[in-house]
C-alpha cells in the first residue's frame, strides 16, 4: 500500500480504525512462517475472551506454547479447551492472577518462576471500563491499576525470566482513544474530576503507550523489546458491555478479535525495533493534537509515581 494512501486511511480514524483499514492494509502483508513462534513461550492477560483470546490463538497457531492468565480459571479453562480444537498441537496452560491486585502479581510470578525458566512474549491486554470509579485491593484507581501497575509489576518481576529469551517481546495493547488524552500526571488516580470510564480507559491508555517507551529503555541492555499497539475498533465482549451505543452504530466497521489481534500477533514473531506505537503493522504518531502531547519532565512524573506505587526500583 501507497505510504500516503495509509496514512489518510489513518486519519479518517473510522476507515482506518474499522475493518476497510484492515482489509485494505492485509493485502500488502507478507504471511508470517508457520512456526515462527516454535519453542517459544507465552503468556496472555486477559485471554478467556475477545482480542486476547484471539492473540493467545494467534501465538499458538505460530507453534508457541501460550499460558492464559486469568481471574477465573475455569473460564480460562473453558477458553483454552475451545481453542484447542482449532489449533492442532496447540500447548495451552491457564494460571490465575488478577493484574490489578499487585499482591496477586506477585504471587503469581513467584508461582511461574518455579514452573517456567524462560518467558519469550508478554502480552498486557487485559482490560476494564467501569461505569463508576472503583479501586484495586491496594487502593488504586482501576484502571490505573489493571493498565498500568499490574502490568508494570508483573513485567519487572518477570525481567529475567525474560532475559533467558534470545529475543524476548514484551506487548501493551492500548487503544486509539488514548489519542483523545493527554499523560495527566496531575491527577494519575484521577480523584479530582467527575469521573468518566472510558475517559479513565483512554488516560490509562496513554500511560501504556508512555510506559512502553520508558520499559523499552529499562530492558533494553538485557534484549528485551517492548511494543505497544492499538487494534482498531473491535467487536468484544468489553464493547458490547460498556459501549453498547457505540457498538450498535460502528457495527458495520467493526473488525472480528481476530483482525484486532493480529498486529499483537506480528510484533511477538517479526523482527522489528520497538519504535513506538503500532497499528495494522505499521508505526503511527502517538499524538495527533498539541494538547496531549507531555514533556520529559511529566513521564519521569509518572514512572516516579509508578514505580513507588508498585515498589519496584526506579533505576
Amino acid at each position: 500500500m501507497h505510504p500516503l494512501f495509509d496514512t489518510l486511511l489513518d486519519r479518517t480514524i473510522a476507515l482506518g480504525y474499522g475493518r476497510p483499514g484492515y482489509l485494505l492494509r492485509q493485502r500488502s502483508w507478507s504471511p508470517l512462517p508457520p512456526d515462527a513462534l516454535s519453542g517459544r513461550t507465552a503468556l496472555v492477560t486477559g485471554a478467556n475472551s475477545g482480542i486476547g483470546k484471539a492473540v493467545a490463538t494467534g501465538l499458538a497457531m505460530l507453534g508457541a506454547s501460550v499460558t492464559l492468565l486469568v481471574r477465573d480459571p475455569e473460564r480460562g479453562r473453558a477458553a483454552a479447551a475451545e481453542m484447542a480444537v482449532g489449533v492442532t498441537g496447540a500447548d495451552f496452560d491457564v494460571l490465575r492472577c488478577d493484574i490489578s491486585d499487585l499482591t496477586d502479581v506477585r504471587r503469581f510470578a513467584r508461582e511461574l518462576a518455579q514452573r517456567t525458566e524462560r518467558v519469550d512474549v508478554l502480552v498486557h491486554n487485559a482490560g476494564v471500563m467501569p461505569s463508576v470509579r472503583a479501586e484495586s485491593p491496594q487502593g488504586h484507581e482501576i484502571c490505573l491499576a489493571t493498565h498500568v501497575l499490574g502490568p508494570l509489576l508483573a513485567t519487572d518481576l518477570l525481567a529475567p525470566t525474560l532475559a533467558r529469551s534470545p529475543a524476548a517481546r514484551v506487548i501493551f495493547v492500548s487503544s486509539g482513544g488514548m489519542y483523545t488524552q493527554p499523560l495527566r500526571v496531575d491527577d494519575i488516580e484521577y480523584r479530582s474530576a467527575p469521573y468518566r470510564g472510558a475517559t479513565a480507559y483512554a488516560r490509562t491508555k496513554r500511560m501504556q503507550v508512555v510506559l512502553a517507551h520508558l520499559l523499552s529503555a529499562r530492558y533494553a541492555a538485557q534484549g528485551t523489546a517492548v511494543h505497544s499497539m492499538h487494534p482498531g475498533w473491535v467487536d468484544t465482549p468489553g464493547v458490547a458491555d460498556s459501549l453498547p451505543r457505540f457498538r450498535r452504530l460502528a457495527a458495520p466497521l467493526l473488525r472480528t478479535p481476530t483482525e484486532g489481534a493480529d498486529t499483537a500477533v506480528w510484533l511477538a514473531a517479526a523482527d522489528v525495533a520497538p519504535v513506538g506505537f503500532w497499528h495494522d503493522r505499521h508505526p503511527r504518531p502517538e499524538h495527533y493534537l498539541r494538547r496531549t502531547r507531555e514533556s520529559d519532565a511529566d513521564r519521569e512524573t509518572l514512572w516516579q509515581y509508578c514505580a513507588s506505587a508498585t515498589g519496584i526500583v526506579p533505576r
